[in-house]
């Protein structure tokens, strides 16, 4: 089989994909600078195999790494939590900086190293933030050329690296816009977590650490479970390869409102938490549903794990790494 490379591969999402294509017999390079992910998150799935370690920002870096290469999943990116991303102008300008530089180098290696294929890690951030704080049902894929207006920094990052990928001559690619994906290996550190990992180390920690909820609560989400994010990435990795360029929604239609998602969290538990709202922190968008026709159609594809199972799942792993 010809040779795949993971960026971010000890990341979340990346650590699942590692280990599904080395599943599937693949010869990979796994790729990360250890800024989020960590060892652990492989040594867990059953991983052993070595990384290339180092940073993306350096283009000699990226060049030797994706040589011989002829897929890439490209997750590597600054992500986090609301407060990581757009807690500040600096913020903002830090990871768009970051993300935009990040990309520039993994495109122009694979054009260098004439690699063919690439899948994309975006995300709803693509979409236009005055509609996600607004009454908005669903996000097509179609939306973010109707109206270009992404969340922050990281939202025009994404934004931008998509346009570049579909000016990039001879490579196929696919674009997944993630939706709130969750699962084993979410990052759970204080630093950077969203809000399922949050919440969940929360509740472990309780009473040592406070329960409190970010807002009123009542700002919803699709939250999508790490094994159906897979199987949609796989199946894209097929049309990329076989030919096609596509963008496409990942995520479920199931909407949770963050004051539920807290309640189940606590329910999960088994401990007697009062739940505490702090109205002064950022919340981010109010509703962020995608629209999964397209996916289904060309993919195939929707979700199958629910949301409390994927939730209890999520935190009897979460209760295991924090112990």
């Amino acid at each position: 089989m010809a040779k795949i490379a993971v960026t971010g591969g000890a990341g979340f999402l990346g650590s699942h994909i590692v280990k599904g294509l080395l599943d599937k017999g693949h010869d990979l390079a796994i790729i990360d600078n250890f800024s989020a992910g960590s060892v652990e998150n492989l040594l867990d799935l059953g991983v052993s195999q070595d990384c290339l370690i180092g940073d993306l920002r350096d283009y000699a870096f990226a060049k030797k790494s994706l040589a011989g290469v002829e897929t890439v999943y490209h997750f590597a990116a600054e992500v986090g939590s609301v407060l990581y991303l757009h807690g500040s102008n600096a913020s903002e300008v830090a990871a768009m900086q970051s993300n935009l530089v990040i990309d520039a180098n993994v495109f122009r290696a694979c054009l260098e190293n004439k690699v063919r294929n690439i899948i994309y890690a975006s995300s709803v951030s693509v979409y236009p933030i005055d509609e996600q704080l607004g009454s908005r049902v669903a996000f097509n894929e179609e939306d973010s050329n109707r109206k270009i207006n992404p969340e922050g920094g990281y939202g025009w990052s994404k934004y931008i690296g998509e346009k570049e990928l579909s000016l990039m001559p001879n490579i196929n690619y696919g674009v997944a816009r993630i939706f709130h994906a969750y699962g084993e290996n979410i990052y759970l550190k204080e630093d950077r977590s969203q809000v399922i990992a949050s919440l969940i180390r929360k509740a472990i920690h309780y009473p040592k650490e406070d329960f409190v909820v970010w807002g009123d609560g009542r700002q919803k989400r699709c939250f999508v479970f790490v094994s159906d994010v897979l199987d949609a990435l796989f199946r894209l990795q097929e049309l990329v390869e076989s030919g096609n360029n596509l963008i496409v929604n990942m995520g479920s239609t199931e909407e949770v409102s963050v004051a539920d998602l807290a309640q189940r969290v606590i329910d999960l538990s088994g401990k007697d938490i009062k739940m505490k709202f702090d109205k002064t922190k950022p919340t981010g968008a109010l509703n962020r549903t995608p629209d999964l026709s397209f996916v289904k159609r060309e993919l195939g594809w929707e979700p199958t794990v629910g949301f409390s199972k994927g939730l209890e799942r999520t935190f009897n792993w979460a209760s295991k790494r924090l112990s």
